[in-house]
């Protein structure tokens, strides 16, 4: 899903709040409120000023708070649950909270960067089990002989049947030098312990390599994964590169990515376009503000940008702005249309909140929230293994380097 930094964007609207609490004392007045009150009461303020929608999804947005009041708040899972009531009611999934836990992975997965193992992990859908999607290449994990698919039974001695992946993840991480065992299970094998020294792990979103196409086309194949810190800096890193090799025409792999930061994907647009806006954002006044390219590309060469059903939020301002400006086009299925951009806001005990403060639009001002972009050559598939991405089995990959060989000069040295 896409979350912003608070940095990125952020609506400024004065209100001035007052409420006549002497209704029988059913709310205690401001200077009697518990933790708990002044927590649910935190959360109302932010949404109260920054929320897109004005009409808090057509309700009296006071009112709500008043009624989350009402009930004795006497721990701090309870002042959790009447926040999650209260946002609730905006039936606005993107608008939710996030308890410290919660708000710590979060940063952890948007800052580009860790001190642990370095592990993807996953749930296994079909036996609930905790598993390895993959080492981060150089990792400690990877270093250790870490496979994907290996279960992950214990953690420091400590079961992971019943723990979500954030809880599997935070136990995971640690001091740089410091020891954690894992009890480790692979297909045909006894389970081991693996103790595995802490690191500091740099979460590269990039995948990057040069193929030659069946016509002789040198292509530079970009996966991004997501739109980290890291995001932009790596891609720039990955085309200079091919660019030295001599690609000469370009896939960027956008298909199940659920987004990111904003600012990581207009900083990624502006590596595609010498010109031109990337993208329009509208808050609840309707004011419009604008990010654009100022050049120049690090290159000009035929770019096609694959997307699915899966690709959401920064991922679709990017797709959008490149197919907008006439820069790329697009491969795949119409896209997930996440058009709505959220602040992520720190909340006085640690917990996080995300509120949607504005939507976007495309360069040609099309709304794509809940329709999402259509690309410009439809190519449907069957879901393939993560093995036969960008092979043979790909129908989605191989229409893209069909469309660039057409294009795309062959295999030679680049002037």
């Amino acid at each position: 899903m896409g979350f912003m930094q608070k940095y990125v964007f952020r609506v400024s609207l004065s209100l001035f709040l007052a409420f006549c609490l002497a209704i029988g004392g059913v709310i205690p007045t401001a200077t009697a409120l518990t933790n708990e009150q002044k927590l649910v009461s935190e959360v109302w303020r932010i949404v109260n000023r920054s929320y897109l929608d004005e009409t808090f999804n057509h309700q009296n947005w006071a009112a709500v708070r008043q009624k989350a009041l009402e009930k004795p708040l006497t721990s701090t899972e309870a002042a959790y649950t009447a926040i999650q009531s209260m946002l609730k009611s905006l039936d606005d999934p993107f608008t939710r909270f996030l308890d410290p836990e919660q708000y710590r992975s979060l940063q952890v997965n948007t800052s580009g960067e860790l001190t642990g193992v370095g592990l993807q992990i996953a749930l296994n859908p079909h036996t609930g089990q905790l598993e390895v999607v993959s080492p981060i290449e150089g990792s400690p994990a990877d270093k250790a002989g870490i496979k994907p698919r290996d279960r992950i039974l214990k953690i420091e001695g400590f079961s992971t049947e019943n723990l979500t992946l954030d809880e599997a993840a935070a136990r995971m991480r640690g001091p740089i030098g410091s020891l954690v065992t894992l009890l480790i299970e692979r297909e045909g094998e006894a389970s081991r312990e693996v103790s595995i020294m802490r690191d500091h792990i740099e979460l590269n979103p990039v995948i990057a390599q040069l193929r030659t196409s069946p016509q002789g086309t040198s292509i530079g194949y970009l996966r991004l994964t997501q739109f980290n810190a890291n995001a932009s800096t790596e891609l720039a890193h990955a085309i200079n590169s091919l660019e030295k090799k001599g690609a000469a025409a370009y896939i960027l792999d956008l298909r199940n990515n659920p987004g990111g930061l904003l600012q990581a994907g207009i900083e990624i647009a502006r590596l595609w376009l010498d010109s031109g806006t990337i993208v329009y954002t509208v808050n609840r006044q309707g004011i419009q503000g604008s990010f654009e390219a100022f050049g120049p590309s690090l290159t000009k060469d035929p770019l096609v940008i694959l997307v699915n059903q899966g690709t959401a939020s920064a991922s679709e301002i990017l797709a959008g702005a490149l197919q907008d400006n006439g820069r790329a086009k697009l491969v795949g299925e119409t896209t997930f249309g996440k058009g709505l951009i959220q602040s992520l806001f720190e909340l006085s005990d640690g917990a996080g909140l995300a509120v949607t403060i504005a939507k976007y639009e495309t360069p040609q001002h099309r709304d794509i929230n809940k329709l999402g972009i259509k690309p410009d050559q439809v190519v449907t598939q069957q879901p393939i293994t993560r093995e036969q991405i960008a092979t043979e089995a790909d129908l989605q990959y191989q229409a893209a380097v069909e469309i660039l060989a057409k294009n795309a000069v062959t295999v030679g040295a680049k002037a």
